[in-house]
């Protein structure tokens, strides 16, 4: 019996953190908590039940992002992939999250202090996959010696630029599925030697 009511609890807290992402990607991080309720198909107080805080339910939000894109990028990094496929796996994820992660680039600022310290934490490990692999491909010869920071804030910038202006490149359309290889081949075109 106990190990039901566990499973039951543990469901309905990725119910909850599975609406918190929908919602959160559709109306931005100021939206009220019984919003999430009524998505997650749950009474308002569950919400507190399981995250004591507003900012607690964030954090968690965020650490799915982060466990997912970490996931994805550490292989690759590890295995000393070249820079077109990191950066490809990268686009990828960010596909899977694009609303979640305009509105989080968009309100970074606004973020509780631990939410802004978990999204910090996530660009840095992403910096470090990325570091790996333009260590690697600059030991080959094959991308320029620019120091690593300018590398991925160039990526990052170009990335964030084209989200950010979603509206007006692909209307209507994730402008990261449209763009992807151009900014692929942007990017490429700009380091390589």
């Amino acid at each position: 019996m106990a190990d039901k009511r566990r499973l039951q609890k543990e469901r309905t807290r990725e119910t909850i953190i599975a609406a918190a992402l929908k919602v959160l990607s559709e109306y931005g991080f100021s939206v009220p908590t019984a919003t999430i309720a009524k998505e997650a198909g749950v009474s308002h107080g569950s919400i507190f039940v399981h995250f004591p805080t507003v900012d607690s339910l964030l954090v968690c939000v965020l650490e799915v992002f982060s466990r997912d894109i970490n996931a994805k990028l550490h292989s690759l990094s590890e295995s000393g992939n070249d820079i077109s496929r990191l950066l490809d796996m990268h686009i990828n994820v960010l596909i899977k999250y694009e609303d979640f992660y305009k509105r989080l680039i968009n309100e970074a600022v606004y973020l509780p202090e631990e939410a802004k310290n978990t999204f910090i934490a996530i660009q840095s490990t992403v910096s470090i996959h990325f570091s790996q692999v333009l260590e690697h491909e600059i030991k080959k010869g094959r991308i320029k010696k620019i120091p690593f920071h300018m590398l991925f804030n160039t990526w990052l910038g170009l990335v964030h630029y084209y989200l950010m202006n979603g509206g007006l490149f692909a209307p209507g359309a994730s402008v990261l599925k449209r763009y992807k290889t151009r900014l692929i081949q942007c990017y490429l075109t700009l380091v390589r030697k």
